[in-house]
């Protein structure tokens, strides 16, 4: 059955885990080809025959919502009937998938090989498979899988049918399309295109929500698509995107159907296959353009080893269950439901507050490696490399840690420690290297093949990006100690109100960076105060903290957490101090702030180099837009409110020199 909460407080050590499967275990030692050619009788919703995707597309195109925007744009444009029927039409035929057991078949066989060639084991948690079959013969299903990779969807579809689970209809990009053969054989595995923006155009919507409400209501198929949109460069869970959403839930609001499952998935990479490629595109190289020629170029990957994948299929979730004294449906009885409307503030917060708790729920899911570990604390240790005892020690250290925290960490306790490091180390030799028994955070000769110092930066900048991106993976983690310890320092007192109130100053600057629910910062105070306090580092009571002797070590490593993000808000409100004066536009922000970094990293006065990554750079912005220290002006240019801008940077600490002496030390 569907719970009726996505997750819970209380003791993390009392969190029960699933046992994993290893899938490629049998692909191993059985015929790929008798694999794909299988018999494949997947159990349906309520037992319905599956309808075809002609059929699905034809009760889309006749529904009565998209005969009333087909009416209502013809009457407003003056074009013909059939001329924007036309349209609509020609819209469902870009879009639509064409699911065809064959194509799947043949995905199922070439999968099998590439898995088996890339990864040790793709483990898949066994009660989540029972869980997810026992919801799609309940009530329409929605999967909601993290994004890390190109290689998800593809993964997802695979799991399903290797368990004779229905084959979901994913949403995917249109860039997907244009690749020859590719895309084609894409939407024929189940896969429907959507533009990745529409603006105003009503025709577009209609047909492109009515389409996603028929799969839904009908049961057809699992519909599958990334709540955060579009694939993490940083490997942070992104704010989500409400649109999808709003749609897979509007026919239960409305009535349409008893309840609607939601099923959060978490997909952990042990090494992912784009690390380097990602770092790139933070650092400002386009990204390349999906193609055919690019897949076959792609294929030297197979040479690689990318270690494993766990794939947690969590609780489904009831929507039912979720909107029970939050949202009164009986507001859809008072118009057509056929007559487009925009949803009711209430509704609005219900679903945004849904798509927080679904994120948060992927995190919580997600299966941390010993590397994501040992790329934190080489992070924090770059300008003085550890000898491999002492990061064998620390890392010790933090497993511990991060198991009083409640992370789902994938530690082999049967191996000794040691060999546990000395594995990882090896598996990601792309971003360190052992030298005279230190570790450091390098690839041998990058920084020697670069041709000029700018060159030399932006080659190390990758590494360090990279290697940020496992290091992320444990954010969720240690986030909500990390901002009462990094408030603790701020403050140095030890009133608990004032502690609290530069807490929630910072949660509220970082709300655009992590996933933090709206409406939980006290919960998520009191939350971090038990966590610090369970492990030692601080004594709390009803009015007052400290600092305990032991809990000096734990604070230095969370408000290390921290830093690097501090450090780019700080140089992004010092960049806007000393910029205001020039015509600076939305679009011209991220050039000019990254030549304003580069400058300064290349003359010794700034020294992390993760305030590089434009991601860092947007959320910033949006914090400071949000803050009112920002504003956009005509033609998108954006206008400094010097007073509250500096106010913000006092605020977070003053890591840079002010105004006045900022050039002479920056």
């Amino acid at each position: 059955m569907a719970s009726k909460a996505v997750y819970t407080r209380g003791d993390p050590m009392l969190k029960k885990r699933d046992d994993f499967e290893d899938m490629l275990e049998e692909r191993r030692i059985s015929s790929d080809l008798r694999f794909a050619a299988k018999c494949f009788m997947p159990v349906l919703y309520k037992g319905l025959t599956p309808c075809t995707p002609d059929t699905l597309k034809s009760a889309a195109l006749h529904s009565d919502p998209v005969n009333y925007v087909i009416h209502q744009v013809a009457k407003e444009t003056g074009k013909a009937l059939d001329d924007v029927r036309a349209e609509a039409e020609a819209i469902l035929d870009e879009m639509a998938h064409r699911l065809q057991l064959s194509t799947v078949r043949f995905f199922a066989f070439m999968l099998s090989k590439v898995f088996k060639t890339l990864f040790h084991s793709v483990n898949v948690n066994e009660e989540g498979i029972q869980r997810l079959q026992q919801a799609i013969q309940e009530h329409p299903v929605v999967l909601l899988p993290s994004h890390r990779s190109y290689m998800d969807f593809l993964l997802m579809s695979y799991i399903l049918y290797t368990y004779d689970l229905s084959l979901p209809v994913i949403a995917a990009g249109m860039d997907f399309m244009g690749m020859k053969f590719v895309g084609e054989m894409l939407r024929m595995s189940g896969a429907f295109f959507i533009r990745r923006s529409f603006g105003g155009d009503r025709l577009y919507w209609a047909v492109f929500s009515e389409y996603v409400k028929t799969i839904v209501k009908n049961g057809y198929a699992p519909v599958e698509f990334f709540l955060e949109g579009t694939r993490s460069r940083t490997a942070k869970s992104l704010t989500p995107k409400l649109g999808l959403l709003n749609i897979v839930m509007e026919p239960f609001l409305k009535g349409e159907v008893f309840d609607v499952s939601l099923v959060p998935v978490s997909i952990s990479y042990e090494r992912i296959l784009e690390e380097a490629l990602y770092a790139r595109e933070l650092l400002g190289v386009p990204k390349p353009k999906e193609s055919t020629s690019g897949l076959f170029k792609a294929r030297k990957i197979l040479r690689e080893d990318y270690g494993s994948i766990h794939v947690y299929f969590g609780q489904p979730v009831s929507v039912r269950s979720l909107a029970h004294g939050h949202v009164d449906r009986c507001q859809f009885n008072l118009m057509p439901r056929h007559i487009p409307a925009r949803p009711r503030e209430e509704t609005v917060h219900f679903v945004n507050n849904t798509a927080y708790r679904l994120v948060r729920a992927q995190e919580e899911n997600s299966v941390l490696k010993p590397w994501v570990l040992l790329a934190t604390l080489l992070l924090q240790k770059q300008e003085a490399p550890m000898t491999l005892d002492e990061l064998t020690e620390r890392a010790v250290w933090l497993r511990d840690l991060s198991r009083q925290y409640g992370a789902f960490l994938h530690w082999p306790d049967q191996m000794h420690p040691s060999e546990v490091v000395s594995s990882s180390l090896a598996l990601h030799g792309g971003l360190v290297r052992v030298s005279e028994g230190r570790v450091h955070l390098e690839q041998a000769g990058a920084a020697e093949a670069a041709s000029s110092p700018e060159d030399q930066l932006l080659s190390r900048a990758v590494l360090v990006l990279s290697c940020a991106s496992y290091r992320n993976q444990a954010l969720h983690v240690f986030l909500r100690p990390a901002l009462v310890a990094s408030a603790v320092r701020a403050t140095s007192s030890a009133r608990k109100v004032e502690v609290f109130d530069c807490f929630r100053f910072l949660r509220d600057v970082f709300s655009n960076e992590f996933i933090l629910c709206p409406g939980a910062t006290m919960q998520d105070f009191e939350e971090a105060c038990y966590l610090l306090e369970k492990t030692g580092a601080l004594h709390v009571t009803q009015h007052d903290m400290a600092v305990t002797k032991r809990g000096q070590k734990t604070l230095d490593f969370l408000t290390g957490m921290l830093e690097p993000f501090l450090q780019g808000y700080l140089v992004v409100c010092r960049f806007l101090l000393e910029e205001s004066a020039e015509a600076l536009t939305q679009k011209s922000f991220i050039p000019a702030i990254r030549q304003f970094i580069i400058k300064h990293l290349l003359q010794g006065r700034l020294t992390q180099l993760e305030v590089l990554s434009s991601d860092l750079h947007k959320n910033a912005l949006a914090a400071l837009l949000r803050l009112g220290a920002v504003r956009r002006a005509q033609q998108d240019t954006l206008r400094v409110n010097k007073v509250k801008l500096q106010s913000v940077e006092d605020a977070l600490g003053g890591k840079l020199p002010p105004p006045n002496v900022a050039s002479a030390r920056l």
